[in-house]
């Protein structure tokens, strides 16, 4: 009893002390503020211009100081939806921004009637009361967002900022290339704090009466306190203050009180009323006034606002296991202004004593009467690379520390809670550590004969049946509605959950045990409790990824899942097994179209660009291969640069080699196209102006070929300075040899092929810019089909004069045009 005293000294005193070093560090923060401000910039953080690519997420965490009057959030983004065209986006494309307290919000998992579509754009006034830790909020992300939250409508603590680009099931699957929009944004993000800690509301300008409190062994509280049902094993701590508080009907009056541990009951009372001093008025006021109170975790309550209301006249506010925090109580006096008797009193004050009552249990114990059993939790990290994954295991001497699972029935207490024979309790604590929010609790129960015990959890208090975050009590009787709890395995001998994303803090899980004079107990139960990154290391259908938020102090996980399936944990299966075998042929097989101009390449003996298509035929097809999940001769990312660095090379050597022009200039221009599509396939390669730019850079080519094939002939023709003036100088001799120019272009190609060349390669590009996640398989297939096609009939366009002609009619007209010319020189 003593030592447990002294321990709930201790915890006081640090968070006094706690308190003291950070005013002093808020007031040498704020040194240079203007003294007349009841308030003060706490922190001020910007988030750079950053683009959210489509499947993507971004996570701003924001750390707001129990002193915090005010939070600023500015959101700029070039996102460009009004409420008519946001119903015409598919969720899997809609960019999202989502709230929520304590840990990352998870919108995969949210209905769609979770995403307020109606409220556009957000405000301050849109913006909903946050209970519970399971409430997520979800927008269509907006122009222009900015938003002002007070400390009267959200509590201290860690919130985030989630900025979604699509989600749903197809968010984690794995895409060969996407074809929705990204989009960027800004954000700029400013807490204000208040000067003092008695200081409370939007603009500090709220008076808060602070209660201190004292160990007390004995309870002076009114009749109606239920202290039947305590033990003088439990310790106590009597807050009293204000012993003549006196105000007004229309003058609330604010009290608050820290509750830094998990303790099992809180009580309010107000004893010694009168009015306006006078003692006997007592029996008056029990009759005829009211004394008003309204409690709120976190935030100042109201009339409107509050999670607790009563009269304390009537009877004093009772609440079992509070939650850790600060918590706050309004007391407004009512009814003043009626005639007590035959005279109306005016300018009415009542007055009272308010006391308060924290009672706790000495360790190892909890529940309401201390008789049940309660287990810290140790932290046990697992030898992987994995951050902050760990098994927990309950600090006793019954256990072995051997094993990471341990048995119930040596912890099992063998008494009952709340005066129930029937069943016992036993709770464990664990700790989640700063900066874990993204991890899962994962809890297992297995036996050899059926379960018979329920679990209860509950963030920052002791759970009970009637108090809990989530639980599980059989099949059909758990949270398994709950967007946070996924339940895996459900059955007499094995219970398999998880809580996802779990806020950094103190977490209470009490396990009930079912009447002992059931059968079931005859069997041993074996209990499991870790933290893991990704849920059923993401059901082995793809790889468990570890990111960090903007702020760096926040580790969260995602899976990142294969082809055919999708999820929070890839087990959604976005893809069938049959279409997925189908779409696997379309896309290696239509890689056969290569073979065409390969073979073309090679009859003309044109082997540099035999060994191009014949190379970009087989690349593409080992790069669908594996991303299909068959194999994987070579790392996905090379597959995938050597893809479309080949397709890119392919299509612009096919424009080259239609120029007719000696090999050194012919390397030279393969070169530089080279080093240009290079730098394409590694830099953003999916992005669809990359075909109108291979396009350009092979028309070009091209062009540059003819351009020194017809300077070539040029130079030859202008046998001196003296000859070329004179010829330009006759306009006949221009214009002849303008003509002849042409002739000698339609003689250079068979234009029904190139007709049907470009036909090809407008489907190509047709296909590339209709391929979308749902429809990549048909469309990329088709382009597989188009280009290589398209490269065939242009080859086949060229026309070859033969090797005892090299120079073919283009030749013979610039002779005649010299012929003709020189007598008149």
């Amino acid at each position: 009893m003593a030592g447990n005293s002294m321990l709930w000294c201790s915890c006081y005193r640090s968070v006094g002390l706690g308190l003291l070093f950070s005013w002093l560090f808020v007031y040498s923060y704020s040194a240079n503020e203007p003294l007349q401000s009841n308030t003060f910039t706490v922190s001020s953080f910007r988030y750079p211009q950053t683009e959210v690519k489509p499947y993507d997420l971004r996570y701003i965490r924001v750390d707001l100081p129990p002193w915090f009057s005010s939070v600023y959030v500015a959101v700029e983004s070039d996102v460009d939806l009004d409420e008519k065209s946001i119903s015409k986006v598919p969720k899997s494309q809609l960019p999202v921004i989502c709230f929520r307290d304590g840990s990352p919000p998870l919108p995969d998992v949210l209905n769609s009637s979770s995403i307020q579509l109606g409220l556009f754009p957000l405000s301050n006034g849109s913006f909903p009361e946050f209970r519970g830790s399971q409430n997520v909020q979800c927008y269509p992300m907006q122009k222009n967002l900015t938003l002002k939250l007070t400390n009267e409508q959200i509590s201290p603590g860690v919130w985030y900022l989630g900025l979604f680009n699509g989600i749903g099931p197809t968010r984690t699957q794995s895409k060969m290339i996407v074809r929705s929009p990204a989009y960027s944004f800004s954000a700029n993000i400013s807490v204000e704090g208040c000067r003092a800690s008695t200081l409370w509301g939007q603009y500090c300008d709220q008076t808060v009466d602070l209660l201190s409190c004292s160990q007390s062994n004995s309870y002076n509280f009114t009749d109606n306190t239920p202290n039947e049902n305590f033990q003088t094993s439990e310790t106590g701590f009597s807050c009293k203050s204000f012993e003549a508080s006196c105000h007004e009907e229309s003058e609330p009056r604010v009290y608050s009180l820290e509750v830094v541990d998990l303790v099992e009951q809180l009580t309010i009372a107000a004893t010694n009323f009168s009015i306006n001093g006078s003692p006997s008025s007592n029996g008056l006021i029990a009759n005829e006034v009211n004394l008003m109170y309204f409690v709120r975790h976190g935030a100042m309550p109201s009339v409107a606002l509050h999670d607790y209301s009563g009269d304390l006249i009537k009877a004093p506010f009772v609440l079992r296991s509070p939650n850790v925090g600060r918590w706050f109580i309004t007391v407004l006096p009512s009814n003043l202004s009626k005639e007590i008797g035959a005279t109306e009193i005016a300018a009415t004050k009542v007055c009272y004593s308010i006391s308060w009552q924290v009672l706790g249990c000495p360790v190892g114990k909890a529940g309401l009467n201390c008789t049940s059993l309660r287990y810290m939790l140790q932290t046990n990290l697992r030898r992987d690379n994995s951050p902050f994954e760990s098994y927990y295991l309950p600090v006793s001497e019954k256990l072995s520390p051997d094993s990471a699972n341990f048995p119930l029935e040596p912890l099992s207490g063998n008494t009952s809670y709340g005066g129930e024979a029937e069943d016992s309790w036993s709770y464990f604590i664990l700790n989640i550590p700063h900066g874990a929010a993204g991890g899962n609790i994962h809890i297992r129960l297995t036996s050899d004969a059926k379960i018979s015990y329920e679990l209860y959890a509950r963030f920052g208090g002791m759970p009970s049946i009637n108090n809990w975050d989530y639980y599980y009590a059989y099949k059909n009787r758990s949270s398994d509605g709950s967007m946070f709890f996924m339940l895996y395995d459900s059955s007499e001998q094995k219970v398999d959950f998880y809580i996802l994303y779990v806020k950094e803090g103190t977490w209470a899980f009490g396990l009930r045990s079912l009447s002992a004079s059931n059968s079931s107990s005859l069997g041993q139960t074996i209990m499991s409790i870790s933290v893991e990154r990704c849920p059923k290391r993401c059901s082995s259908h793809g790889e468990c990824k570890v990111a960090l938020d903007a702020s760096g102090l926040t580790s969260y996980s995602f899976c990142s899942c294969d082809r055919t399936h999708g999820g929070l944990d890839c087990s959604v299966e976005v893809v069938s097994q049959q279409r997925h075998i189908w779409q696997s042929i379309a896309l290696i097989a239509s890689n056969a179209a290569a073979i065409l101009p390969a073979y073309w390449s090679l009859r003309k003996k044109a082997f540099a660009e035999w060994v191009l298509f014949t190379s970009s035929g087989i690349s593409s097809g080992l790069y669908h291969a594996c991303d299909v999940g068959t194999r994987c001769v070579l790392s996905y990312n090379v597959l995938q640069f050597m893809d479309f660095w080949l397709s890119f090379m392919a299509v612009v050597s096919t424009f080259v080699y239609l120029a007719t022009i000696d090999e050194a200039f012919k390397r030279t221009i393969h070169t530089v196209v080279a080093i240009l599509t290079a730098l394409m396939a590694i830099t953003k390669a999916t992005r669809s102006s990359n075909i109108i730019l291979v396009i350009a850079i092979g028309t070009l080519g091209l062009l540059v070929g003819l351009l020194i094939e017809f300077s070539t002939k040029m130079r030859s023709f202008c046998i001196g300075m003296e000859l070329c003036i004179n010829m330009t100088s006759r306009w006949h001799n221009v214009k002849s040899w303008m003509n002849n120019l042409v002739k000698t272009i339609l003689r250079r190609f068979r234009w029904g092929f190139v007709l049907v060349g470009f036909t090809a390669l407008a489907m190509a590009a047709i296909s590339w810019k209709l391929e979308s996640s749902e429809s990549y398989w048909i469309w990329h297939s088709i382009w597989h089909v188009s280009i290589y096609s398209s490269s065939f009939f242009f080859l086949c366009s060229k026309v070859d004069y033969g090797s005892s002609d090299p120079e073919g009619p283009v030749d013979t007209e610039y002779h005649l045009t010299r012929q003709s010319s020189f007598p008149r020189a």
